[in-house]
């Protein structure tokens, strides 16, 4: 070490340079700074994409509701007519009728949330909500879009 001091030379005896054996940590230090970003910006992307997608309606006095135990879907199909999800899963209203009440007799607070597609006429929607009622449930809310 020509000078001495402590630093590290990376230069040999003859005053020419030396191989540098020490590791360079920015390049690391850059890719996973890059990697953090990316993960931070995709991971709500992931995590917020619904599996059925409809068009709710909005509200301007909507509030977030927690996870339901049950979530009904009703989706406009290009046929006419509706279709129901009950937690992300095609079913049909007679599922629907001897699914309730076996999650009634495992959770006596079940909850349901009933989303359905802006197309959908409010007597479909209203049927779907006194059949919920008529089988128990009778903590239940509407979903609509919180953003109007």
């Amino acid at each position: 070490m020509a000078g001495g001091g402590g630093s590290p030379s990376y230069e040999d005896d003859e005053g020419g340079a030396g191989a540098i054996t020490d590791i360079n940590v920015t390049p690391l230090v850059d890719v996973t700074l890059v990697l953090i970003i990316i993960f931070m910006v995709a991971a709500p992307r992931i995590v917020n994409s619904p599996s059925i997608k409809v068009e709710l309606p909005k509200a301007a006095t909507g509030d977030e509701t927690l996870k339901s135990t049950l979530a009904l879907t009703l989706q406009r199909e290009p046929s006419g007519g509706y279709a129901i999800y009950a937690n992300g899963e095609k079913t049909d209203e007679e599922k629907v009728k001897v699914m309730i009440p076996e999650m009634l007799a495992k959770n006596k607070d079940l909850q349901a949330i009933i989303a359905a597609d802006r197309g959908i006429s409010y007597g479909e929607v209203v049927h779907i909500v006194d059949l919920v009622k008529a089988l128990g449930v009778h903590k239940f809310a509407l979903n609509t879009d919180p953003n109007p």
